[in-house]
């Protein structure tokens, strides 16, 4: 850098300059795992250097032995490049910037899942005696995919939603390299896998079902949020066997009469209008329910996925979803309101959802829903197989976590003698494939794009 060269060097012009500190600063970024674009680095040039002057003055920051040497620099290269703390803080303000509780606070039990960006852990709080799931999203993997804004609206979203029948979020936090998002953790597991070990319910189990959820996406409808990803597997159940919808990675606020063109979900549970580009509402969850409902009832989905949203969508419309002989009258007419192809004629608020007469008779108190344990439940659950459905038939397979915080959350706090060695011991389990894909998006020059 300027500050290393010797007088008798000529001293670099103004663009010059601004390129070499640029092209150091991506270079320390990507030797721990993340990227930026070149043109961020060039935003404000005289900033930079106006930053990089101050802590060239400055005593070196205060950066652990161990970094250091996972980076690849010495600490005087470092001490005039290193803003990355600031830069995170900036960008990322829902998220406190601290470190992990350490091994002396937190012990993490396994892995449950594979997230969309990353693993989601099982960790115990040993003040507490309190078990929660922890998801770990890299922060390269949050820029690689221009998901930035997606990440904050899911905090922001979970932080305003207290239900019952919603998975709640205990805290969340940034370190260096990672996002983390803490929730309880729901031992039964969620409800695709029973519905695997059943093969179908009865409707009057899909009924308590569909009191829930519905009531839950009332609430959310209320407060401006879309979910956008009601599934199966985004289903938690309680130790009772009632539900929690979870996982609001796709969620975003959207007023009443407000209007979304995001092409993402779950490909065989998305509605037409979301399927075709837009626009949609809220009304778009209340056909993902219908799905889902049908086929809790029927044992498998009305349309079988495809590989893409466009055959999937000519699939949806020309598809005129005959009943089952199996279903009862009143459940037929629920499923027909839930999957009306047009949205303004659609089941599309929870007043109109309770009045069908397949809910005759049953509550929509929240106390009193949670009042009995739901039985097939809590008799599947102490079957043999429940861990291999879990699974989706997989092993799940151990191998290493590239750039996670191991001296913070795995293992008790390390030395810079034994930290390379403790990168070894870590592991991360292999994805667990849903029945289909599911579309994230990604910002591209202001649209909306996905993958």
């Amino acid at each position: 850098m300027g500050a290393d060269a010797s007088k008798s060097r000529k001293r670099p012009t103004e663009g010059q300059e601004d390129e070499r500190f640029s092209s150091g600063w991506r270079g320390l970024l990507s030797t721990i795992g993340m990227s930026i674009p070149a043109g961020l680095c060039r935003l404000a040039p005289s900033t930079l250097r106006l930053g990089q002057r101050r802590m060239l003055q400055d005593k070196s920051p205060d950066i652990p032995e161990h970094v250091l040497r996972l980076a690849g620099v010495g600490p005087h290269r470092l001490r005039a490049e290193w803003s990355l703390p600031g830069f995170i803080t900036m960008f990322l303000p829902e998220f406190p910037h601290r470190s992990v509780p350490g091994h002396e606070y937190f012990q993490v039990l396994g892995y449950i899942a594979k997230g969309s960006f990353g693993p989601i852990l099982k960790v115990k709080d040993k003040a507490k005696q309190k078990t929660y799931a922890v998801k770990v999203i890299p922060k390269s993997e949050i820029l690689r995919l221009g998901v930035l804004d997606q990440s904050k609206e899911e905090v922001i979203i979970q932080r305003q939603v207290r239900h019952p029948f919603v998975h709640d979020l205990q805290d969340c936090w940034q370190t260096q390299r990672h996002l983390y998002i803490m929730c309880d953790y729901c031992s039964t597991g969620d409800l695709y896998t029973y519905w695997q070990m059943i093969g179908q319910f009865t409707e009057a189990t899909v009924r308590i079902f569909a009191a829930e959820l519905g009531c839950a996406l009332g609430f959310l409808h209320d407060i401006g949020i879309i979910h956008r990803d009601v599934k199966m597997e985004n289903i938690l159940l309680t130790d009772n066997g009632h539900l929690r919808l979870a996982d609001f990675g796709l969620s975003r606020r959207l007023e009443r009469g407000g209007r979304a063109f995001t092409i993402c979900g779950t490909i065989q549970y998305m509605a037409p209008e979301v399927l075709s580009g837009g626009p949609y509402n809220h009304a778009a969850d209340w056909w993902s329910l219908g799905i889902l409902l049908f086929s809790l009832v029927n044992g498998k989905f009305p349309v079988p996925p495809e590989p893409d949203h466009c055959s999937m969508l000519r699939k949806v419309r020309s598809f005129p979803y005959e009943m089952p002989l199996s279903f009862s009258s009143s459940f037929a007419l629920l499923i027909t309101e839930l999957l009306c192809k047009t949205p303004v004629r659609r089941l599309r608020t929870l007043d109109r959802f309770k009045r069908q007469t397949f809910f005759h008779g049953t509550t929509f108190d929240l106390a009193l829903l949670q009042r009995r344990p739901v039985e097939v439940i809590l008799e599947l659950r102490e079957r043999p197989d429940r861990a291999a459905k879990a699974r989706r038939g997989l092993t799940l397979s151990l191998q290493p976590l590239k750039g996670f915080d191991y001296e913070s959350l795995l293992s008790p706090p390390a030395t810079p003698d034994t930290q390379l060695e403790a990168d070894t011991r870590a592991h991360a389990v292999a994805p667990l494939p849903g029945p289909a894909s599911r579309l994230q998006p990604v910002q591209d020059k202001g649209r909306e794009v996905f993958v």
